[in-house]
């Protein structure tokens, strides 16, 4: 296999869903963990990932809480966050306390 170093491809992972389709991404997604403080958000018309960030991860040390949405999209295995959510789905929410701790934790940004 040729590596190719000027590729733009050169730091991505391929992974592949439970459908089985292929797919490209920069990072590892972060799964789902089961904690005592997770929380479930039943999807009502017109929730994003991004009002949804904004709303649960509001408290955490940060003061753009909205872009944090790829962690419950990673949480959920949503792989295109374009796609409008389903109403009346669930949604899995990582608790501040983890997103804090473990997510963002910087000694984990440095593994990553």
């Amino acid at each position: 296999m040729a590596i190719y170093f000027n590729s733009r491809y050169r730091f991505v992972f391929g992974l592949t869903d439970d459908e089985g389709r292929d797919y490209l991404v920069e990072r590892q997604p972060f799964r789902f963990r089961e904690e005592t403080d997770n929380r479930t958000h039943v999807v009502a018309e017109g929730d994003t990932l991004f009002n949804l960030a904004g709303r649960y991860f509001r408290a955490i040390d940060t003061d753009r809480a909205c872009g944090l949405w790829w962690i419950i999209a990673d949480f959920n295995g949503i792989h295109d966050p374009t796609i409008a959510l389903t109403p009346s789905s669930q949604l899995k929410i990582p608790s501040s306390r983890l997103v804090r701790m473990e997510i963002m934790n910087s000694n984990r940004r440095r593994e990553i």
